[in-house]
């Protein structure tokens, strides 16, 4: 919701596809800055706690947006503060919440668990904008405001989670631990591959920042439609993640996560040439669907592989290349947009995701081969 708000809002205000891109580098700024001390402390301290703090600050900078809008004393610089302080908590909160995850659930179960995690994600990502897009139509502080209450509801659930046991490891926060999730990730080809190859996909193919200009600029609709056009990913992303909650693959992994990268890459294409609005959705329904299987492998392949005291700092790790190739796609696609428009700068993008999918197939010959997680 809160992303169709600021998108929309923020389009409304300065008509620049490059506004619209530093969207994403404000929230990928805190998140560089913050990295190497977020996997210590979700090492050190109770999790749910961290999440809990996380999402109240998340709740306060959507009611900050309320009340500015309301007001309308909040700017395209006072609105880009507030997004600042959401990226810097979800800095804490995502990594955090992935550390979480494998102590709620046995070992064995924890593909399906990760798919389960990945549907209630999709399903959020279709109410939300969709839902955000009609409440702006009725005026931009709804949303906002909504937002709020909703990040306030859910600190005050997560915080309720019964069985999940504290950090792992009380040990004293050293230089050493602030860069051992980083040294970690390098020396192990399999996950470094998985992760890079998401970072450099979604980096160069992600059409995110480029909606509000698809939406009213090329496809002519208003807010309703760029709700649908955030949710469609989200959508496709749903069914692929429930359909693998119940079928695990089987097939060689490595072989399906590149197949589902170019898959994401021949979707982009395919959005980029569309001016067709039923075609625009079908191809971001096809987008979302072949992400989520590179996502769960990824997020199955960090848990598995790394010792409970140490998953805080990898997964921040994992959450910096996640939060790169989203938040500076974004940037990235804005500033290209702005050079050569939306239409070419998500073709390029697109070639540029199939391009680094052949590319790492060379470069990562070990994730190529991996036929099982557990192997």
């Amino acid at each position: 919701m809160l992303a169709v708000g600021v998108g929309w809002r923020i389009y409304a205000l300065t008509n620049s596809a490059f506004d619209l891109g530093l969207v994403g580098l404000v929230q990928f700024v805190p998140m560089v800055l913050f990295t190497l001390v977020v996997g210590p402390l979700a090492d050190r301290y109770d999790r749910r706690r961290i999440i809990g703090i996380c999402q109240v600050v998340e709740g306060l900078a959507a009611a900050v947006l309320a009340v500015g809008t309301v007001r309308d004393c909040l700017g395209r610089d006072g609105i880009y503060a507030a997004v600042a302080v959401i990226g810097a908590a979800r800095a804490f909160e995502s990594p955090t919440m992935a550390a979480l995850l494998p102590g709620l659930v046995p070992r064995a179960l924890l593909e399906r668990a990760s798919a389960g995690s990945a549907s209630a994600n999709q399903t959020a990502q279709i109410i939300g904008p969709a839902l955000g897009g009609v409440l702006y139509a009725l005026g931009p502080a709804i949303v906002f405001a909504v937002a709020a209450t909703l990040f306030l509801a859910a600190a005050t659930l997560v915080t309720s989670v019964h069985g999940a046991h504290a950090a792992p490891t009380r040990a004293t926060i050293t230089l050493r631990s602030f860069f051992a999730g980083i040294t970690f990730v390098w020396r192990n080809p399999l996950i470094l591959g998985s992760v890079s190859l998401d970072l450099f996909a979604v980096l160069f193919g992600g059409v995110t920042a480029l909606l509000p200009i698809f939406a009213r600029d090329i496809l002519d609709t208003g807010p309703w439609a760029l709700g649908l056009l955030r949710s469609a990913p989200a959508i496709g992303a749903l069914t692929m993640s429930v359909y693998l909650a119940h079928r695990p693959l089987q097939t060689p992994i490595g072989l399906t996560m590149f197949g589902a990268v170019i898959m994401f890459g021949l979707a982009t294409i395919v959005f980029a040439l569309s001016k067709n609005f039923g075609l625009s959705l079908l191809s971001l329904l096809v987008l979302g669907a072949s992400d989520v299987v590179s996502v769960v492998i990824r997020f199955s392949l960090v848990q598995l592989r790394t010792q409970p005291e140490m998953r805080g700092r990898v997964s921040a790790v994992n959450a910096l290349f996640i939060g790169t190739s989203n938040q500076l796609g974004e940037f990235e696609s804005g500033v290209t947009a702005a050079l050569f428009g939306a239409v070419p700068a998500a073709l390029l993008g697109g070639i540029a995701t199939i391009a680094v999918a052949a590319l790492w197939m060379r470069l990562f010959p070990q994730l190529t081969a991996l036929r099982s997680l557990e192997a």
